[in-house]
């Protein structure tokens, strides 16, 4: 894999994207937002990136088991409309949604997904660690110790022909409540994050290292900056 992202064949980029940087925002807010816009989008609308972390929550997508819900304590668990098994979001963490007309785009689900993998690959390789994906299990791995951890977490809704929902990836948080649960659905399955295995990379190079990635498989349109969403 190159260092720069390349569009699938027969992509048509549009002439720009917004990006949104949203600090951290409330979960259940934040999705309901997701949801008005890609309901409410007509053929014009703009696509969208929201860059943001969450507070304390636990989501479950719409396959997840209950018995993969361990001992939540104080943390609120949110059924959500996503794919997937249980996660955990919390500040700390890159929280990154994909806003795209999959359709207009003549993209698919299986392009979004390499792509957001390919995000995290790309940017941990420039933290000069190892990473990988799964054909079995969605998300990105390193090895630590001769155990694989997983580092991100993907999950997509496509509604109307158009994405949301999308990518964690796990920087400098605290990781005790993945502990509460069993993390997509696997036991004992180990989590880690950037700060562990590459401390010497901060949040903000990792966040513009996973955007440079996307927004160049997605065609390298002109990137509109907001902070907020209004």
């Amino acid at each position: 894999m190159s260092d720069t992202a390349k569009s699938q064949p027969g992509i048509k980029p549009q002439a720009n994207i917004q990006v949104h940087y949203l600090g951290q925002v409330p979960y259940e807010e934040t999705w309901k937002r997701m949801q008005d816009y890609t309901n409410t989008r007509d053929s014009d609308a703009p696509d969208q990136i929201w860059l943001l972390e969450h507070p304390p929550v636990f989501t479950q997508g719409q396959a997840g088991k209950a018995e993969h819900i361990l001992d939540t304590g104080d943390i609120p668990v949110v059924q959500v409309d996503r794919g997937g098994q249980v996660t955990f979001h919390g500040p700390g963490q890159l929280v990154v949604y994909l806003l795209l007309d999959v359709k207009r785009l003549g993209s698919g689900v299986r392009h979004l997904v390499t792509l957001m993998e390919e995000s995290v690959v790309d940017a941990l390789k420039k933290s000069g660690v190892e990473a990988y994906a799964k054909p079995d299990a969605p998300g990105v791995y390193v090895d630590i110790d001769d155990t694989s951890a997983k580092i991100a977490s993907l999950g997509l809704r496509i509604r109307r022909g158009c994405s949301f929902h999308g990518l964690a990836f796990n920087l400098n948080m605290d990781m005790t409540p993945f502990l509460r649960i069993n993390p997509c659905g696997y036991q004992g399955m180990r989590m880690t994050q950037l700060a562990e295995v590459a401390p010497q990379v901060t949040p903000e190079q990792a966040t513009q290292w996973v955007l440079d990635y996307l927004v160049a498989g997605l065609g390298n349109p002109q990137i509109i900056e907001y902070k907020g969403l209004d």
